[in-house]
């Protein structure tokens, strides 16, 4: 676990532009019944929400599909999906509820203010192209001390990751999700996770808390 510094502001020219500029409603139209990164992989990011997320939460898992990953053993007030194949998201079990919408087309939700306790990303970060906007949205969703938790690897859908992302290295990578964050003036200083397997895909996390009423020290992990 180690805090992670963000990048400058002033972002390169095109850096948030993809070789696949057409609209995402084109590309999601098919549902995709696969998982992004290897079963060990997957496991690790289970675990680790298993430690950070408690009972009782409302949590808004961003970018869903078919599964969230998250354990089988909680019980959450909530979870609600925004993605953009209502098949897939027909089919995860894990949601009480989903919404169909582009974070590309339109960063903010209609959704109330201090909803959530948690905000998750996982395996998506990297097709954001308004990503600051988006992630003042999660802080408004985002009650006083939630935390919001990215989760990303090396893989990816080359044509619609920003060209950003694909021309920097792991370490840069950490830094610019914690841009994100840093930028919108509502969050602490991200902390960063390496829950890398052995053997298996890598795996980035940074976590971010809501300025606001909790600590992010009680939400311990190893």
């Amino acid at each position: 676990m180690q805090k992670s510094k963000p990048v400058p502001p002033n972002f390169p020219r095109h850096f948030f532009r993809r070789t696949d500029e057409t609209s995402d409603d084109v590309f999601y139209r098919d549902a995709r019944f696969v998982t992004h990164v290897d079963n060990a992989t997957i496991k690790e990011l289970t675990k680790f929400y298993s430690e950070m997320i408690p009972h009782n939460s409302d949590v808004l898992d961003l970018m869903s599909s078919w599964v969230s990953h998250l354990p089988s053993d909680i019980d959450y007030k909530q979870v609600i999906g925004i993605g953009m194949n209502r098949q897939e998201l027909a089919s995860n079990q894990q949601l009480d509820d989903f919404v169909i919408h582009d974070l590309n087309a339109n960063p903010e939700l209609a959704l109330p203010n201090s909803e959530f306790d948690f905000v998750l990303n996982a395996f998506s970060v990297q097709y954001l192209t308004q990503p600051v906007a988006v992630f003042s949205t999660i802080a408004r969703l985002l009650r006083p001390g939630g935390i919001s938790i990215v989760a990303f690897s090396h893989r990816m859908f080359p044509t619609k990751a920003i060209n950003g992302w694909q021309h920097l290295n792991k370490e840069d990578r950490i830094r610019l999700v914690g841009s994100y964050h840093v930028l919108t003036n509502d969050f602490e200083d991200p902390i960063y996770f390496d829950r890398s397997p052995e053997k298996a895909d890598p795996l980035s996390i940074v976590v971010s808390r809501k300025r606001g009423l909790h600590d992010l020290a009680n939400h311990k992990t190893d």
